[in-house]
């Protein structure tokens, strides 16, 4: 189901932020800069800050969360290297914009989103969105009963990604998230092998941190 703004308006900032925002910053995957000018932004925002919804930077959503910038978030669907018959874990749903997002470009998406709030308006935002299910739980927990995906998305910054997260995708499947480094974000991306799993920067781009990813602190002396 696509999305289609109906403001004139709305949809003259969403074609400039793809012009501006987008195509100018390496977004290079026709399919993800075609669904980011189809999806409404807005939509998935509470109604108060829809107008925040095209700007390039995080659109701060309480509770200590915020909506990811639009370039780190084609960004990172570019490098996933998406298959539309691809099963996405994503993590750090927000209020559901990512998810209709990868709806346009995927099979399935298990959306998964922590903080109560953001996890309403998303059911409400993706209602008909029939290849989305959201899962309301912790992000680090991702959703092992739907495992394996082919992709795991983290819409956001996190310290470090727990074993468990990377277990529940397939073995040659993607994985594609920000990580927070002494207060530097970067974009990185990996593949999980027989072997074991790594990940290999390959943008600095601001990023919003996303809850329950600390990496656990060691004591010096």
């Amino acid at each position: 189901m696509k999305l289609n703004m109906r403001d004139s308006g709305a949809v003259a900032m969403r074609h400039a932020m793809v012009a501006s925002q987008l195509r100018t910053n390496a977004v290079s995957d026709v399919r993800v800069v075609a669904a980011m000018d189809t999806v409404a932004r807005e939509a998935f925002l509470p109604a108060e800050l829809a107008s925040l919804a095209y700007r390039d930077t995080a659109v701060p959503l309480g509770h200590g969360r915020a909506q990811n910038v639009p370039i780190a978030t084609g960004r990172l669907l570019t490098q996933a290297e998406l298959r539309a018959d691809d099963r996405v874990l994503l993590i750090g749903a927000a209020g559901g914009y990512t998810a209709a997002v990868l709806a346009e470009l995927v099979a399935d998406v298990v959306a998964v989103e922590s903080e109560p709030t953001l996890a309403s308006v998303a059911r409400a935002a993706l209602t008909g969105i029939d290849r989305v299910m959201l899962i309301e739980g912790p992000l680090e927990a991702g959703h092992p009963a739907g495992a394996p995906y082919d992709v795991i998305v983290v819409d956001g910054a996190v310290e470090e990604l727990p074993a468990a997260l990377i277990e529940q995708v397939a073995i040659g499947g993607r994985v594609v998230a920000g990580i927070l480094d002494r207060g530097v974000t970067r974009l990185s991306a990996g593949r999980r092998t027989t072997g074991g799993f790594g990940l290999l920067d390959f943008a600095d781009i601001d990023c919003v941190p996303l809850p329950g990813f600390a990496r656990p602190r060691t004591f010096t002396f």
